[in-house]
């Protein structure tokens, strides 16, 4: 070898061992398995590319798996992860503790003021952002066009739930498989429950009433929790026990399902290529009651990191782009504007491009009639349309679910279910102090 050969390959090994420094830098993310989660981690390269000091570790679980061990972690200091995907139900609660990171020092391109209020307002405890939404939702009923024209019915934009009552059973048709509604029956505050106490509401049910005390042995919960099972006992598909967002995505997607009430979130699968059935979809506001609150919750998927982490500067470079209006230029560009992420940013309603995609609409009107500081038809001590925003309801809220659960797969009828839920509650919320 010549000495200039040498020079070069040492010049060569210096700048390799010095880029082999640069990206030695690892954040773990934690994150949920759903669809828009799993398409970040497949556009990854552009972020690869633009910070190649960083790298990402991913770990995703299923949603009632990631609660726990987020839940888990954070609370023990455990350091696993240096992002967290976390909701409107810990944010609030996490911020006060003083277990995440300030986000108020988010670049000025990143731009806080676009984010819709009503999400914003959700992730912000005292004036700080404790976490950047990646998407925002509420929930809506996605039903099959060609079904409902079959039965010699439409659906109103703005149905109530005798109206879903009535379409379940019109679409229904067993033999050929086809279940005329599909519904969460899977266990978890964040699963069942999201969509039963959306449901309650909207019956002028609640979880507790102004001292406290639980109310499941009233009559509207009642009224609640058995038309929720006659509709899927008597149309909804088997085993639907064990389903939750995304065993219901693949029903529907499949064309065994008439309707389907969950995620505005979920419009963008039910029109996509995977699905069977994408240009016979129709959406609606969730049903009412006629008592002023619709069975609608808001929710949103967002980024935190933990207090304490050894790695912010890269993890809040990382919350950056995968929050920003950039990213959602990106996925448009290589997914179309129908599978970028919704419900976070005003812009995006306000893009012409995306003003075509058919759900747009409806998922804005969806977010802006939820209302989490009033959730109920008369007073509730608590806000969170889906939850009560009380650092016990994620073990009560989880305990009840799994009687509903029960209920659902028929081991106990709905008066046992709501028994049981009033009297394990009411014990959880003497046990904490509260009354």
């Amino acid at each position: 070898m010549t000495n200039t050969a040498r020079a070069l390959f040492g010049a060569c090994a210096v700048v390799a061992l010095s880029t082999a420094a640069v990206t030695a830098e690892t954040i773990t993310v934690a994150t949920v398995n759903n669809g828009d989660m799993i398409r970040m981690q497949s556009l990854m390269g552009e972020f690869n590319a633009q910070h190649p000091d960083i790298e990402v570790k991913w770990v995703t679980l299923e949603e009632n798996e990631l609660r726990q061990r987020v839940t888990t972690d954070i609370a023990t200091k455990g350091g696993q992860f240096d992002v967290m995907t976390i909701g409107t139900y810990e944010v609030p609660i996490w911020g006060k503790q003083g277990w995440l990171v300030s986000l108020n020092d988010m670049p000025a391109e990143w731009d806080a003021d676009d984010l819709l209020p009503a999400i914003k307002g959700g992730l912000t405890v005292d004036g700080e952002l404790y976490a950047a939404p990646f998407y925002g939702e509420s929930s809506m009923v996605m039903y099959r066009t060609d079904l409902m024209e079959k039965a010699g019915l439409s659906m109103p934009e703005a149905p109530t739930w005798d109206d879903i009552k009535a379409a379940a059973a019109a679409m229904t048709d067993k033999e050929a498989g086809i279940y005329g509604i599909c519904l969460r029956g899977k266990a978890g505050w964040g699963e069942n429950m999201a969509f039963l106490t959306a449901m309650a509401n909207s019956y002028g049910a609640q979880w507790f009433d102004m001292d406290w005390n639980p109310t499941f042995d009233g009559p509207e919960w009642k009224a609640a929790l058995t038309d929720y099972l006659d509709l899927m006992t008597n149309y909804g598909p088997p085993g639907a026990s064990s389903n939750g967002f995304n065993e219901n995505l693949a029903l529907f997607q499949q064309g065994k399902c008439g309707m389907w009430i969950d995620a505005t979130v979920a419009a963008s699968f039910v029109t996509g290529d995977d699905s069977t059935v994408a240009e016979h979809v129709g959406f609606a506001l969730a049903p009412d009651n006629g008592l002023g609150k619709r069975g609608n919750w808001l929710w949103a998927w967002s980024l935190a990191i933990p207090a304490g982490t050894q790695k912010e500067a890269a993890a809040k470079t990382f919350v950056e782009w995968a929050t920003s209006k950039e990213y959602t230029a990106l996925v448009a560009s290589k997914e179309g504007w129908a599978n970028v992420p919704p419900g976070t940013r005003t812009s995006l309603y306000e893009n012409p491009e995306y003003q075509k995609v058919p759900f747009a609409a409806m998922t804005l009107q969806s977010i802006n009639s939820a209302d989490p500081q009033n959730p109920t038809v008369n007073p509730a001590p608590y806000t969170g349309v889906q939850f009560a925003a009380i650092p016990e309801f994620q073990a009560i809220g989880t305990a009840v679910g799994q009687q509903f659960s029960a209920a659902l797969a028929g081991s106990m009828t709905a008066d046992e279910a709501l028994q049981a839920a009033q009297d394990l509650t009411a014990r959880e919320m003497r046990k904490a102090g509260y009354n």
